[in-house]
């Protein structure tokens, strides 16, 4: 699917000091003529707040399941077919986890549960983390499901350690998401 097809970017935003990127993904997005709506999950919140995601984007950010306002006309699911392609960016070992064996406890696993849209991941966590068996058979089973994986990176991370678990760069995740064959990032 191009770029023409992917108009409607859902941005989910997991918990991660690389949340500080997804700001750049959004103008980055916006710049290249999709229009973006971000789901933030708890812990994003704690590291971006959704004004500014709502100050890039235009657009409201949502970042919780039980907002009464926007289920008053089953917001998640709204959200989950005005999508064209979903990008998690990044994509904790948490997140991982859960879209791996299904969980619909928060909004953004909800969202992916109830859409049809290709789904892309930027995993970013320390290298132990992203090493660990347990987050490996996560991603062998987002790709056995048609994921798109998206990094991670080699490199400096947060902690001061170097390795894999670094967030692929805004300008990478965004030329892969709008890349006429689609997300296909190992």
């Amino acid at each position: 699917m191009g770029a023409k097809e992917r108009h409607h970017v859902l941005l989910g935003v997991s918990g991660g000091i690389a949340a500080y990127k997804a700001c750049e993904v959004v103008r980055r997005l916006r710049g290249a003529g999709a229009q973006v709506r971000v789901v933030l999950t708890a812990n994003a919140a704690r590291f971006v707040t959704p004004l500014t995601f709502q100050a890039l984007s235009g657009q409201p950010v949502r970042d919780g399941l039980w907002d009464a306002e926007a289920e008053l006309g089953m917001g998640h699911l709204e959200l989950a077919h005005w999508a064209d392609a979903i990008l998690i960016a990044p994509a904790s070992a948490d997140t991982l986890a859960r879209l791996a064996h299904g969980f619909a406890d928060d909004l953004l696993s909800t969202l992916c549960l109830a859409s049809t849209a290709p789904l892309a991941v930027a995993p970013a966590m320390n290298q132990r983390m992203w090493l660990h068996p347990a987050t490996q058979a996560n991603i062998a089973t987002l790709r056995s499901r048609g994921v798109a994986i998206l990094g991670p990176a080699n490199g400096p991370l947060a902690e001061g350690e170097s390795g894999p678990g670094r967030m692929l760069e805004p300008q990478q995740l965004v030329q892969a998401l709008l890349a006429p064959d689609g997300a296909h990032v190992a």
